[in-house]
């Protein structure tokens, strides 16, 4: 099939997510490979976001390729009511990589169900309604988790389902209070939540819900003592303590899951993306032994059609064997302190970078008018002049592949990227906004 062929046969059958339809003009992949992808024309392009954050272990990897082929061999998929020998590996080696007080999985088929059906546990485990989650979070779009989602994708689902109330990130980068340390912004921001968790009744509050890490709405990285507080309100008030960590988990910040920078252990975990590296669909809800052994009683009101899907749990062993034996997050963490030492010069160099953050392999660029102002390059959940879509067309014309968001883009390759790719590729987003910046000049 020729390139102008697959073009059309996309623009022409297919809806593409976030977009108006009329003038999509998507590249056409040939191939793929490592951290590269190359249209039919030859030119290579670098995957600066590992497609959706997802794609952790890079394009073509023969380890998960043929653990796949092999489970096909054997059968491609069993109902989830049958033992199946690689969903039950793939369930205890998951135990395994949580905290001691986890005991069972449940397995979905992406981040947003497991999102929904995490809800759904806590809502049964305690008897409680209310579901708290952040106003800068996406936890997917389907209906359950559009309404855990604070940002503006939440908008099409509106009138949304009572009992989810939202509160504000500790985004301390746009507080208008000057905080005298990470300690008093957390604080602060922890008095707040309190104080609107006892406003709601907290004997109806089952669960806090948040992105251990706060993803494309800005990797915004919680200051110092916020989630061990945000624990402590939990644990006063007998609410469930949900880590989404399909962004996070898996290596994206140089710990197999992200909580684990903060000493915290959460009541739940969800998780999807990088445990298949979207070789084929699999999330998951990880629960404790407590939460667990509710349910030996209890009817679980959870069930989907391809839990579990063997091809996607092969795949999975598969990706976590390669995670451990090439010690991915070694490299994650190298190759994190360099992309934050690149941002730094960013920050100093740019005047439309107003700050440019990352955790490992985890980053965003935030870009402003005015460094003093911070006022942000384009206004909250709008972008009339197309200004966000215009950097990314010039990122792309450089083979500087990723996404954007508000007045941010992300920086989130492959975790298997080495230092000289990250360097080259860097220099593109450095040229890119010597242009932005004057833009605004």
């Amino acid at each position: 099939m020729s390139e102008a062929d697959a073009k059309t046969n996309h623009t022409t059958y297919n809806l593409q997510s976030w977009s108006k339809q009329r003038g999509i003009n998507p590249l056409v992949i040939e191939r793929a490979e490592g951290i590269y992808l190359w249209e039919s024309s030859g030119r290579r392009l670098a995957d600066m976001s590992s497609q959706l954050v997802n794609l952790n272990l890079g394009h073509g990897n023969e380890a998960i390729i043929e653990a796949i082929k092999k489970q096909a061999e054997v059968y491609c998929f069993i109902a989830p009511f049958y033992a199946s020998e690689v969903r039950g590996e793939l369930a205890k080696l998951l135990v395994g990589l949580l905290p001691a007080t986890f005991g069972k999985i449940f397995f979905t088929n992406g981040g947003a169900d497991a999102n929904e059906n995490a809800v759904k546990i806590a809502r049964m485990f305690t008897g409680r309604n209310k579901i708290f989650s952040r106003y800068r979070s996406y936890h997917g779009s389907s209906f359950g988790a559009g309404n855990l989602t604070g940002e503006t994708r939440r908008y099409a689902l509106e009138p949304g389902i009572p009992g989810f109330v939202k509160f504000f990130d500790p985004y301390v980068y746009r507080e208008k209070i000057s905080f005298a340390s990470e300690k008093a912004a957390s604080a602060y921001y922890l008095d707040k939540l309190r104080e609107q968790v006892l406003y709601e009744n907290p004997d109806n509050v089952a669960a806090i819900v948040l992105e251990t890490i706060t993803g494309s709405n800005g990797v915004i990285i919680p200051p110092e003592g916020y989630l061990e507080g945000l624990r402590e309100i939990c644990d006063e008030f007998g609410i469930l303590l949900i880590c989404d960590e399909v962004m996070t988990g898996f290596g994206r910040t140089g710990k197999m899951f992200a909580f684990e920078h903060y000493g915290v252990v959460p009541d739940i975990v969800t998780f999807a993306k990088g445990v298949t590296c979207g070789y084929v669909p699999l999330g998951g809800v990880a629960v404790t032994r407590d939460i667990a052994a509710y349910f030996d009683d209890h009817l679980l009101s959870c069930g989907l059609t391809y839990s579990g899907h063997p091809l996607a749990c092969a795949a999975g062993l598969a990706c976590i064997a390669y995670y451990k034996e090439r010690d991915i997050l070694a490299n994650v963490r190298e190759r994190g302190k360099e992309l934050a030492e690149i941002f730094e010069v960013l920050k100093k160099r740019h005047a439309s970078v107003g700050d440019a953050r990352c955790i490992g392999l985890f980053g965003a660029v935030e870009l402003v008018r005015n460094k003093t102002t911070r006022e942000p390059l384009v206004p909250y959940g709008k972008d009339p002049d197309g200004i966000m879509k215009k950097i990314l067309g010039e990122l792309a014309a450089r083979g500087f592949m990723t996404y954007s968001h508000e007045n941010m883009f992300i920086v989130a390759p492959p975790l298997i990227i080495t230092g000289e790719q990250l360097r080259e590729e860097m220099r593109k987003a450095d040229e890119v906004l010597d242009i932005v910046d004057g833009w605004i000049a």
